[in-house]
């Protein structure tokens, strides 16, 4: 007899393992959501299903039918975290010794007469609106590997912009 295997063992065999790069901020906020759903959500969850327990006749008991159902969830969200954490690279901030942007570089451009900066960061902590963009984003990759003075072109809907490096932090 085979034992079963879950959905995310299965999946592993077909798909590499997915990096996940997070500043040191990012990793401590991730474990300290792991350790929040296995010493205070789990626990909680526990006492509801043992109270369900404890009630009898599990077939039309619909409290124990969640909390189990609420268990699995969590249960399922902490692996999800904990595959995440085995596979994070930290973000280590400035440019690369060459001076060229990489990953954790804050960048100065210029872009239609203004200057503005942005930081590359992971895909997990992007927020476009305070400057910290995603690495794969299009303005992002085109960002990679660049020095002061070069100058990149990213295609929007209806135009090309060029940016042009002023800075690498």
């Amino acid at each position: 007899m085979q034992v079963p295997k879950r959905r995310a063992q299965l999946l592993k065999i077909h798909e590499p393992e997915a990096v996940t790069y997070l500043t040191q901020d990012g990793i401590r906020r991730l474990q300290d959501t792991i350790e929040d759903l296995e010493k205070r959500q789990k626990p909680l969850i526990i006492e509801d299903l043992s109270a369900a327990l404890a009630k009898g006749d599990l077939s039309e008991n619909a409290e124990y039918s969640d909390a189990k159902a609420r268990l699995g969830r969590i249960e399922g969200r902490i692996f999800s975290l904990k595959q995440r954490l085995k596979n994070v690279v930290e973000i280590q901030h400035g440019a690369s010794h060459d001076g060229r942007v990489q990953i954790g570089s804050l960048v100065t451009v210029l872009v239609n007469g203004k200057e503005r900066k942005y930081t590359i960061v992971g895909t997990q902590e992007t927020q476009p609106a305070a400057g910290r963009i995603s690495h794969q984003s299009p303005l992002g990759r085109a960002l990679l590997d660049t020095k002061i003075g070069d100058k990149v072109s990213v295609e929007a809907p209806e135009q090309t912009i060029e940016y042009i490096i002023l800075g690498v932090d």
